[in-house]
């Protein structure tokens, strides 16, 4: 009986061993953070805008491009999940993340995101451009700049969250060599504050009096204060936005219709229903807002079509 017994409690540890590396391989892309990938898409936005997207030199180096921003996005999500592990596991969600449920220990998660921060930089100036290794490996230096500091400051972490969308949508223009428009940046920034600002405008309201189970931060902004950041952020998004398609609006055109100024229709559409779900605190992650709600998805679906059109002069 009791051999038996002896056995009976060994076998089910036996296989252990080797879960265990699958797990930590797992954890690591958990905590690499796949959902948000889809962010990284940006990279393509100038290039789309010039109309430059299509040939095999360009989409080679977008798909490029996009691996690298992502290994640099996954390296700061690690960096990050490390350096607030003890944090995390008195959060009621985030103790469930790999690295502060001990899934991926500590010192693993710092040796990968820094050997992943070493390498896109790197990689980026053999492969791509300097201009582009030199703006991934700005973006590193904000974004860890922001894990160790910069997130506890007010505004200022709203400008550091809102410069990384601004940075993927500018990468794109820098590897192909193209020029940046002014109003490009202007909407892309504004509409990128606009989506920052009502996500935390969300969690405020979401969150409000449960201590504990919010960033910090939230406590010192007010939800007029942050309404106030998305309703400014939209505005000057719309009016950068039309101010860019009607830049052309004079100049004769051979499309079956101006598409370009048309598309203005459709942007501000698009705002105008995103700003529903900010209003009643419900803007989580833009790509979660996006793919929730048919409606939006269709607006963003009829100016893409209107835009590309006008690229195409069709």
């Amino acid at each position: 009986m009791t051999e038996t017994a002896v056995l009976r409690q060994r076998t089910p540890q036996e296989p252990s061993a080797s879960p265990r590396k699958g797990s930590l391989l797992a954890g690591l892309l958990r905590t690499a953070r796949p959902r948000q990938w889809v962010k990284n898409v940006l990279v393509v936005a100038a290039p789309a805008a010039a109309g430059e997207l299509f040939s095999r030199h360009a989409l080679t180096q977008l798909a490029c491009v996009f691996v690298l921003f992502t290994v640099c996005a996954a390296a700061v999500y690690l960096v990050n999940d490390a350096r607030d592990a003890e944090a995390d596991r008195a959060h009621p969600t985030k103790r469930h993340r790999p690295v502060a449920a001990g899934q991926v220990p500590v010192p693993v998660a710092y040796a990968v995101g820094g050997c992943l921060g070493l390498l896109a930089p790197a990689a980026a100036a053999w492969l791509c451009s300097p201009a582009v290794a030199a703006l991934l490996a700005a973006y590193l230096g904000m974004q860890l700049a922001y894990c160790v500091s910069l997130k506890h400051v007010l505004v200022v972490d709203l400008a550091v969250v809102t410069t990384g969308f601004l940075m993927r949508a500018m990468i794109g223009g820098l590897a192909l060599g193209i020029p940046l428009s002014r109003w490009f940046l202007i909407t892309t920034g504004f509409g990128a504050l606009f989506m920052v600002s009502a996500k935390r405008y969300s969690e405020a309201v979401q969150m409000a009096g449960k201590a504990g189970t919010t960033r910090a931060l939230l406590t010192e902004y007010t939800t007029g204060y942050l309404r106030f950041v998305w309703q400014l952020a939209a505005g000057v998004a719309v009016l950068g936005y039309c101010l860019w398609a009607m830049e052309e609006g004079g100049v004769p055109h051979t499309s079956v219709l101006p598409w370009r100024q048309l598309s203005m229709v459709a942007f501000i559409l698009a705002i105008l229903r995103y700003a529903v779900f900010a209003d009643r605190g419900t803007a989580g992650a833009p790509e979660d807002v996006v793919l929730r709600d048919r409606a939006l998805a269709l607006i963003g679906l009829v100016w893409v079509v209107m835009y590309g059109l006008a690229v195409a002069n069709w």
